[in-house]
Order: C-alpha cells, then sequence, then structure tokens
C-alpha cells in the first residue's frame, strides 16, 4: 500500500492543480461515447465489464446511458497499487460472467501507455470472447504506447499525471468532478 498522505497534502494538490475538462465536458464526452456504442451494440446483449476502481465512475455514469439490455459485471487489475507509476500487473478479482461466445465492452477510467487494458482485453480473448472493445474516458498523447488503442475515448490530454473522474492522486481524488493535472507532473 501507498505511504500515507497528509489531508494537507491533497488539499493543496486540488487546490493547485490545472482543470483540462469540466464536468460539463466530460458529460458530454460521454454522451457522444454512448451514442456510438449504443449504435454498434443495442442488439448484442454485451457484457460490460467495469475495470476497477478507476473505472467506476465512468462506468456508472456510462451506463445510466445505455438504454438496451446488457448485463454487468467487474475485474479488479492493476499495475499502480496506489503508487503514481506502474509495475508488474496483478490480478484481484476476474470478471464472474462467464466471457464465452459474449460481446464484451471493457470500461476504465484511462489509457496511458495501454498494457493494463491490453493485458485485460487479451484476458477477455482468451475466456472465449466473440468480441472484445475497449473503452476509456482519457487517453493520453505520447509515444510510449505498446500498440493498444482503446475503441470509444471520450477524451485526449496530454501527457500529465491527471486525476478526478475515476483517476486518482495516490488514492485521492478520484471524486473530483472533472479532469484535472496536478502541477509539476
Amino acid at each position: 500500500m501507498p505511504d500515507t498522505v497528509s489531508q494537507e497534502h491533497i488539499r493543496q494538490v486540488r487546490a493547485e492543480a490545472d482543470c483540462l475538462f469540466t464536468q460539463a465536458q466530460v458529460k458530454a464526452a460521454l454522451d457522444e461515447m454512448a451514442e456510438k456504442i449504443s449504435a454498434k451494440h443495442h442488439d448484442n446483449n454485451p457484457l460490460v465489464l467495469c475495470v476497477m476502481n478507476g473505472g467506476l465512475i465512468v462506468t456508472g455514469e456510462l451506463l445510466l446511458r445505455l438504454d438496451f439490455p446488457l448485463q454487468q459485471d467487474y475485474l479488479h487489475a492493476t499495475r499502480y497499487r496506489g503508487a503514481t507509476r506502474g509495475g508488474e500487473l496483478h490480478w484481484l478479482a476476474e470478471p464472474r460472467h462467464n466471457l464465452k461466445d459474449r460481446h464484451v465492452l471493457v470500461i476504465d477510467d484511462i489509457l496511458d501507455e495501454g498494457y493494463t487494458l491490453a493485458a485485460i482485453a487479451e484476458h477477455c480473448r482468451q475466456g472465449g470472447a466473440a468480441s472484445v472493445e475497449t473503452v476509456v474516458l482519457v487517453e493520453k498523447r505520447h509515444d510510449r504506447k505498446e500498440g493498444h488503442r482503446a475503441d470509444y475515448i471520450g477524451l485526449e490530454v496530454e501527457d500529465r499525471y491527471l486525476f478526478g473522474y475515476g483517476m486518482d492522486y495516490k488514492g485521492y481524488l478520484r471524486n473530483a468532478a472533472g479532469i484535472f493535472a496536478v502541477k509539476g507532473m
């Protein structure tokens, strides 16, 4: 687990952060993604997988915009474990639903280098999914990606350390209503 962080430090990070996207801009991006997903999957009975913990808020907001039959489950795979840099992939919980012959939508908060999302998508394919598509609220623009690009992207951002709408800073600030960049990171 990460070291304890003082509330004063978290408040300072929040106060000094740059707002990259307001809550209204995020909601507009979610509306647009939902429209595209609905057009493709309204008759597919998809299995929607939330990547915990970051994907929780994005998945919840997106599910309310998808007005067709679907099932929802979650998984928990992480490279960060509360840190600010990724490491080895750790599986904490696999989906409980059978993936065989299902159209699977994997929803996460952010695509940075793509390792985690690529591993999750491959896990679903190995589980027999008929198709696997990935959905992210935010994708960072940089040249470190390992070949994985999300199928549905809400917003593209510069390469900075972000928090809000599920993305965290040292385990905090996931609940910030907007997308923010940490000053100096």
